[in-house]
């Protein structure tokens, strides 16, 4: 931040932008003269947009919100997008609206909410209204003297552009809290965004009834609708340009560290899409071994494998989930690659599961099974592989389960129902995740020391469709073969 900014941002959280005139006479802006704030009141053009199209979810949004009403008729049901988080002192956090108000309005803007109404009278359904900020006030300097004003953090929509965007009404969010403290009758929140919101329905809401609205919405995008899919593949389509780079650039990589990989692969996100979808896992050699290693401050070495499970999310906000392990220089080792063919044959046995009116576990109970087959082949365990996967001994060397659902959130869904979704069958319009991995620790004194630092994980972006699925991330080459082949052609 400018020094001229941090003498105009007030210096009191007392500070609203209704009056920020009367409080620089209050020696709370100084420098700033009556002539000064008279001449910024006026000579601004009007910039009005008045030719704004729908967003392109509009429609899919709209049928969300009706069948959300239908769900809990004659309540009202309040989905706040979230506020700006504090980084340091003065600076923010990057803002990432709710993945409940996004699925239900497009929108992504700070501190919005929105409020379905039960319509009075006996009348059915609810009426949708959109409550954000407007455009920021000109005539008592709000825009220029409030730090989040528009000239210091960039134009936002005015509520009439807002209503074009969305198809919804909108209202100044800023009456909103006060409005939801008077009302009567049942009301529900989606908790955790918006603590102004929330201590203004603190005696009119209930922490179980709460969940029940949070459940439905996380069990509400199990199926995907053919927008979302759309979407997904897009996002699948930016990250194998991102894998590509990354393969580029491994010769840098290795002058540097794993944050090049990072870097590298941040840059496709931010110019194709809004950002990744979740921290990069860049992961080379023994760190392959860390399930979540987003430190990615390590050395990159020519002969170790890089794993690198990574993934572009779409400007609307739905995120890619794939990982692929690379040998840096091109070639797998003998042990690397039989390591690496065994989690291959095991991802392919959990792809061929994913089905419609499949089970969602069958998927992870092929794919474990095909694991504990080569760790008892390879004597790492004994008894037979019944045994080993009724005692679940193979989990000390596959460590985590074979995939999650996938939308908005990188692990979608995850407040819905142990019956509706992990004890729950595959539908078409499902996308999941396929990943299985073997990790050899560094440290195991278990397994023969080649296998010692050496993890493995292939994760493909799986939609079920009506007569089996599609690898939506099928542009990455999965096999070794086609894997050291396709290295080789990017480094030319």
């Amino acid at each position: 931040m400018s020094e001229e900014a941090a003498e105009l941002v007030p210096q009191t959280s007392e500070e609203t932008p209704e009056e920020p005139i009367k409080q620089r006479k209050n020696g709370l802006y100084p420098g700033v003269s009556d002539e000064l704030a008279a001449s910024m009141k006026t000579g601004w053009a009007d910039t009005e947009l008045r030719d704004l199209q729908p967003v392109e979810q509009a429609p899919n949004a709209a049928a969300r919100r009706a069948a959300l009403s239908a769900r809990f008729p004659g309540e009202r049901l309040v989905v706040p997008a979230g506020n700006l988080r504090t980084r340091s002192n003065d600076t923010e956090y990057g803002f990432r609206a709710s993945t409940e108000y996004v699925y239900l309005t497009g929108d992504q803007t700070d501190d919005s909410v929105l409020v379905l109404e039960p319509r009075g009278d006996g009348a059915e359904g609810h009426d949708a209204v959109i409550h954000r900020l407007p455009r920021s006030n000109r005539e008592n300097g709000e825009f220029w003297l409030n730090g989040m004003g528009e000239l210091w953090v960039g134009r936002r929509h005015s509520l009439k552009e807002s209503e074009l965007l969305y198809g919804v009404p909108c209202k100044d969010v800023r009456e909103l809290a006060a409005a939801l403290a008077e009302a009567t009758g049942p009301v529900r929140v989606v908790r955790g965004h918006d603590a102004g919101i929330e201590k203004a329905l603190t005696d009119k809401v209930t922490a179980e009834r709460d969940e029940e609205l949070r459940v439905y919405l996380s069990e509400a995008r199990l199926v995907k609708d053919d927008f979302e899919i759309g979407e997904l593949q897009k996002a699948v389509d930016s990250t194998v340009r991102g894998f590509e780079d990354v393969v580029k650039v491994l010769d840098k990589a290795e002058a540097t560290s794993e944050r090049y990989i990072e870097g590298t692969f941040f840059l496709r996100a931010r110019v194709e899409g809004n950002d990744v979808g979740y921290g990069s896992i860049c992961a080379a050699g023994p760190h392959a071994c860390t399930l979540h290693w987003v430190r990615n401050d390590g050395q990159v070495r020519s002969g170790d494998l890089l794993l690198l499970d990574a993934g572009v999310e779409t400007t609307t906000l739905y995120t890619a989930d794939v990982t692929r392990t690379l040998p840096i220089n091109g070639r797998f080792t003998d042990i690397q690659r039989k390591i690496y063919d065994a989690v291959y044959a095991s991802q392919e046995a959990g792809i061929a599961a994913v089905k419609p009116g499949a089970a969602f576990r069958d998927f992870h109970d092929a794919s474990q099974r095909v694991l504990a087959e080569k760790l008892v082949e390879w004597g790492l365990v004994e008894g037979s592989v019944e045994r080993v996967l009724e005692l679940g001994l193979q989990r000390r060397w596959t460590l985590h389960g074979t995939g999650h659902m996938l939308g908005l959130d990188v692990h979608d869904c995850a407040a819905a129902r142990t019956e509706a979704y992990v004890g729950g069958t595959l539908e078409p319009g499902m996308v999941l995740t396929v990943e299985p991995g073997l990790y050899f620790q560094a440290d195991d004194l278990t397994v023969p020391e080649e296998y010692r630092g050496i993890g493995v994980r292939i994760e493909d972006d799986i939609l079920v469709t009506a007569d089996g699925n599609r690898n939506l991330s099928a542009g990455l080459p999965r096999t070794s073969d086609d894997v050291e082949a396709w290295m080789a052609r990017l480094k030319g």
